[in-house]
């Protein structure tokens, strides 16, 4: 394959990565307009503000294209959508007097973003992406993934969740056999996993990573701007409710993130604020008083909570705390120097990683989908497609059941082929991957756009979403067995063996009934998942 591709929906910003498998590498994709270039370590991550505005006429900016039109601070501009998302918020927001949800806000984001990274990285809608979601929300989160990959036309995807996908993203810096913890900061949440990176002998394939522990809560970057947010207004003696300060207050909670940005890398950050009376509001923010501020909520001691209770899960596998390699760190706020000298105050300098904070996620989402995987079990259901003699119609027989083991010590399936028809010369099986069922409607509609670049509501069957449910794996090489001398029409002409080998491949061993020839000894048909 060219290349699978992996969404990060994170609170702050949101990235697509595609996988480079000659490089084993995931690169971010650039989306024109709507993303911008962050720093990170010694390179530029391209990423896309998580933000949404809905002007009045109808029309919707992304991402970078908020700030470009200076409306990050509108009252019409969604941020945070993920948290407000995870956490189930009811909230409800006045849009040009229509209420809009952040579950509403968040899908229509995130299927304009994944209709135009599907163009740029020439990726098919038929084709499977992964999406990576937070580890304390995975249930409900997946619903409403499920429904926006729905509705972006996505047939075929993958979740694997946000801890993981960091483990994979410092796949290069990381050894086998060794216990690691991953520290993810994010916009909206934070959590800790201790997780195993194993590599059986047996297996050629890449690194295999277990999950001994893990442990969240909703805290993060979002929620230090609240904190700055609320700081600045009791300094300069205000409330949030007051009239004169609730126009502004979006204002003055993009100034607050962007101190807390800066504050990252200068030891200084001004926040100042002019009213419509032409009053100013203002402040400069050491990075001593933001530390303060940091600590009054008690934000390092939650830290500390967190990871303990990941390791604490861990020990009870028999891993303890002194077992673990190394501490990776992921996510904006896990930039914050105090943040990381208090990771390696408790750890040890040698310890903590930190070059990776952007893009981990995202980076291990795509190696995930690509092959680079965590698990030694299948992960779908797999089948062959043949005719029903009684209705005449197609059905479905499987093969390898999900979550069956590899490699395989004895054959998934045998199978005896017939012949269709008189002198057939070709037979072969068809190889389908099976979705997992959705929740189907009778009358469904769904969402396109036509060439003009309207909006179209079409009906959907029932048929159809059954049939998005099924991928043929071998469309292009159904017929592989070759009769000579050409088949008779019913005849058992083949007997094939199939099994899954230590490479994650569907292998089929065949014999020529008639001749008694052996064709093929453990010949690899499709890659599995």
């Amino acid at each position: 394959m060219a290349g699978k591709i992996a969404v990060d929906f994170g609170t702050s910003n949101t990235l697509v990565t595609k996988w480079d498998e000659n490089n084993s590498h995931g690169n971010s994709i650039f989306i024109p307009e709507f993303s911008r270039y962050l720093p990170q370590y010694q390179d530029s991550i391209a990423t896309i503000p998580s933000l949404i505005h809905y002007t009045s006429d109808h029309k919707i900016w992304i991402g970078n294209q908020v700030h470009q039109h200076d409306l990050y601070g509108s009252r019409h501009t969604f941020r945070w959508m993920k948290r407000y998302i995870a956490t189930r918020n009811p909230v409800r927001i006045n849009v040009h007097g229509t209420e809009i949800t952040p579950l509403q806000a968040g899908k229509d984001f995130l299927t304009s973003v994944l209709t135009f990274a599907l163009t740029e990285a020439e990726i098919n809608s038929s084709d499977e992406i992964a999406f990576s979601v937070p580890v304390e929300s995975f249930e409900h989160y997946e619903n409403w993934i499920s429904s926006v990959a729905q509705e972006a036309g996505i047939m075929r995807y993958r979740l694997i969740d946000e801890p993981s996908a960091a483990a994979l993203g410092y796949g290069a810096s990381i050894q086998a056999n060794s216990v690691y913890l991953i520290l993810d900061i994010g916009g909206g949440t934070m959590h800790s996993s201790v997780v195993l990176m194993t590599e059986e002998a047996q297996l050629a394939g890449g690194r295999r990573c277990r999950v001994l522990g893990k442990a969240g809560k909703d805290i993060g970057g979002t929620t230090i701007d609240q904190w700055l947010f609320t700081d600045f207004l009791k300094k300069n003696k205000r409330k949030d409710f007051d009239a004169d300060i609730r126009p502004i207050s979006n204002q003055i909670l993009a100034a607050c993130e962007h101190a807390k940005e800066i504050l990252s890398t200068q030891d200084e950050a001004a926040v100042s604020i002019r009213m419509d009376s032409g009053v100013e509001l203002s402040h400069i923010y050491h990075r001593d008083e933001f530390e303060e501020i940091l600590d009054s909520y008690e934000f390092f001691a939650e830290i500390n909570q967190t990871i303990q209770a990941s390791i604490n899960a861990a020990r009870e596998r028999g891993y303890d705390e002194n077992k673990i390699s190394a501490i990776l760190m992921v996510g904006g706020s896990s930039q914050i120097p105090a943040v990381q000298k208090a990771l390696r105050y408790r750890f040890g300098k040698d310890r903590v990683f930190t070059h990776r904070p952007i893009d981990a996620v995202a980076a291990g989402a795509a190696a995930f989908i690509s092959g680079v995987d965590f698990f030694d079990y299948i992960q779908h259901e797999y089948a062959i497609r043949y005719v029903n003699p009684q209705s005449g119609e197609y059905a479905y027989k499987t093969l390898v059941e999900r979550g069956t083991s590899y490699p395989s010590l004895e054959p998934v399936a045998k199978l005896t082929i017939k012949a269709s028809y008189d002198g057939q010369e070709k037979l072969g099986i068809a190889i389908f991957e099976i979705g997992q069922t959705a929740n189907q409607k009778p009358n469904g509609m769904e969402l396109i756009f036509d060439q003009s670049g309207s909006a179209r509501v079409i009906p959907i069957s029932a048929q159809e979403q059954e049939n998005r449910r099924l991928f043929w794996m071998n469309e292009n090489n159904q017929t592989f067995l070759c009769a000579e001398p050409p088949a008779h029409k019913s005849e058992a002409r083949f007997s094939i063996e199939l099994h899954i080998d230590e490479n994650k491949r569907l292998t089929i061993t065949a014999r020529d009934l008639k001749s008694n020839q052996l064709l093929y000894s453990n010949f690899p048909v499709v890659k599995l998942v």
